[in-house]
């Protein structure tokens, strides 16, 4: 059985991978980053909640260095992050707006090269990050092409040449959900938002996303957010 490093935020993508991971191969480290983003605390807690029920060892590294990569919305505390109106998920002109808003220069590269050098280290052939192909289509770092170019590149600088590979990534985020289910996962456990709020905020992007997924497998989970 392969061995594998996932990368884990607790959002949809990211938790349905831990679980497909853990079904088929030995998860030997999930990985959450803290790179000073406002959500950081509740991804952190709940990946760690996420971990404790499938019995994962789990790791939080300290990023903060990236306040100093660029100026997104998701770590600026003067700037807003896009919510509400701002937000319009199937208009491809403005999710590439508010995706400019919350864009971290090269921090999947970043996180996805970290994760394999944690991964060589214990022997692991795989990391597995979360990506899906509705955000592929404004983010360029989420699309299949980008995971493939960066096993490429692992090929030279890891002596296992570990694979980056994703369970989701030419998944719309419905069926990344629709998957989620038959693979048994807890969403109450998953924190999809890009604050660090009692709930949900409902509103920001990858909320509105994750939120219209959910309803239309028919899983009423309101509960959840504001």
């Amino acid at each position: 059985m392969a061995k594998a490093v996932v990368l884990l935020s607790s959002g949809l993508d990211s938790t349905v991978n831990l679980y497909a991971s853990v079904k088929e191969m030995d998860v030997c480290l999930a990985l959450t980053f803290d790179y000073g983003q406002k959500s950081a605390s509740k991804e952190v807690s709940c990946s760690q909640a996420l971990c404790d029920r499938l019995s994962i060892k789990h790791k939080v590294l300290d990023l903060k260095f990236f306040k100093d990569i660029g100026k997104s919305s998701l770590i600026e505390a003067d700037q807003q992050i896009p919510s509400g109106n701002e937000v319009s998920i199937d208009d491809h002109q403005t999710s590439l707006k508010t995706a400019k808003s919350v864009w971290v220069p090269n921090r999947n590269g970043i996180f996805l090269n970290i994760a394999a050098g944690f991964a060589e280290s214990l022997g692991a052939e795989k990391v597995i990050p979360g990506f899906n192909k509705e955000e592929a289509q404004t983010f360029p770092d989420n699309t299949v092409d980008f995971l493939n170019k960066v096993t490429d590149s692992l090929s030279f600088s890891t002596s296992n040449k570990v694979r980056v590979h994703c369970y989701t990534g030419h998944l719309s985020k419905s069926e990344i959900v629709s998957y989620g289910q038959k693979l048994a996962v807890d969403w109450k456990l998953m924190w999809p938002c890009y604050h660090s709020f009692e709930k949900w905020c409902g509103q920001c992007e990858s909320c509105q996303r994750s939120k219209r997924a959910l309803l239309a497998n028919n899983i009423d989970f309101k509960e959840a957010w504001l």
